[in-house]
């Protein structure tokens, strides 16, 4: 049985804002280190505890070539080494797969995994070609650019939901439902005052400038989510002439970082907000599907994890999903027969946006939260990613 465990607690997000929104200023490393220092200091948790670290990244960064150590290096912790993940939007899940087989294998005994991106004013890259013609080279747009086209599928992210959701049948009324009741779930994580988030997330958030030296702004929450209704989502249209899917059955890219401390079952005990509850990173999984077909993948990689932790669907408590198109969760939940309007209780991506490595992890900490507030039981993320592939994970929430 697997022996990576999460201190309750002892995870964060931020609030994601919206792209070329008030984060849009700072580099995301940088962020994340300010963060991420913070964050476990307000915790009690010291950073000599911590001896191994995993740094999702997805968008590059001015001197992302030093990842891990750059990130911890700032935080004051120099001392913890690791590497620096990119497996596109399944990055999270991949940085907790990372620190638990660290952990499994000796590696290290305290391990932290983080993740910050920034949309927002991505790179404009330039390959040289001293061959080509004139020794001119290729350029891309590092974000916009991927978003648009993927090189071995010769199609766009949308693309793959439009060709699922005709071989799935799946029209916009029917998207439109899933946006309608996602929003309907999110809405109950701002009640009482956010309640629900404000159990992961520092409220408000202090916006510094891109010096550090000052307070920008500050941010209540998450900023680029809009106000959903049934007669607004009518006047909508489809993004492609003769397509399903609109601007709201879609996420939107955002900006953020977030982070979970993951050790042995005694470490955290003594490392939680309450030993009473345990936390147990269970199984993982990874599938690919069938090419252009990238809101499929997520099914076989959920297969896989549930295989690996031992159980069934039927076992699991709670459902939260990476969904970037509402295709996503109409198609797993006809391949699983899962509930669509039980699944992503309290938010997802598809309300709260999409900065891509962090985005895992907050449904994670979500789903920890979500299954503490119903006294334990085992839950299941899962998400697509580019190149029709996926990542899934499943923890155990008991008695600690």
């Amino acid at each position: 049985m697997r022996d990576a465990h999460i201190p309750y607690g002892a995870y964060w997000s931020t609030p994601f804002a919206r792209w070329q929104g008030s984060l849009a200023h700072l580099h995301s490393m940088r962020f994340l280190a300010h963060v991420a220092r913070d964050e476990l200091a307000r915790r009690g948790i010291g950073l000599d505890d911590i001896d191994y670290g995993v740094l999702g990244l997805t968008v590059a960064q001015r001197q992302c070539f030093f990842g891990l150590p750059w990130v911890t290096g700032m935080m004051g912790a120099g001392h913890i080494p690791g590497p620096t993940i990119n497996h596109a939007c399944a990055t999270g899940a991949r940085c907790l797969q990372a620190a638990s087989q660290e952990l499994a294998d000796g590696g290290a005994e305290v391990a932290l995994a983080m993740s910050g991106d920034r949309t927002s004013n991505g790179p404009h890259v330039y390959y040289p070609a001293p061959d080509a013609p004139g020794g001119t080279g290729e350029h891309e747009n590092w974000v916009l650019g991927n978003f648009s086209s993927d090189p071995y599928a010769g199609c766009g992210m949308i693309d793959t939901a439009e060709t699922v959701a005709r071989k799935w049948q799946i029209a916009t009324g029917e998207q439109h439902d899933v946006v309608l009741r996602r929003y309907a779930q999110y809405e109950d994580a701002l009640a009482g005052d956010r309640a629900f988030q404000r159990r992961y997330m520092t409220l408000p958030l202090e916006v510094p400038d891109a010096r550090y030296r000052k307070t920008r702004g500050v941010l209540d929450g998450d900023e680029g989510v809009h106000e959903t209704t049934r007669e607004g989502l009518e006047r909508l249209r489809p993004v492609d002439e003769d397509g399903t899917v609109t601007y709201a059955g879609q996420t939107h890219p955002a900006d953020g970082n977030a982070g979970l401390v993951v050790t042995g079952r005694e470490r955290a005990k003594a490392m939680s907000r309450d030993d009473a509850i345990s936390i147990r990173l269970a199984g993982f999984g990874t599938a690919r599907a069938e090419i252009g077909h990238m809101p499929e993948a997520p099914i076989g990689a959920a297969r896989r994890a549930l295989d690996d932790a031992g159980i069934s669907l039927d076992d699991v408590a709670a459902i939260k999903t990476h969904n970037p198109f509402a295709v996503n969760d109409v198609v797993f939940c006809r391949e699983t027969g899962a509930d669509v309007d039980a699944m992503n209780n309290y938010g997802c991506s598809l309300i709260w946006g999409h900065p891509q490595g962090p985005t895992g992890l907050r449904a994670v900490i979500e789903l920890i939260e979500e299954l503490s507030i119903r006294g334990g039981g085992w839950g299941l993320f899962t998400g697509c990613a580019a190149g029709d592939s996926a990542m899934a994970v499943v923890v155990e929430v008991g008695d600690g």
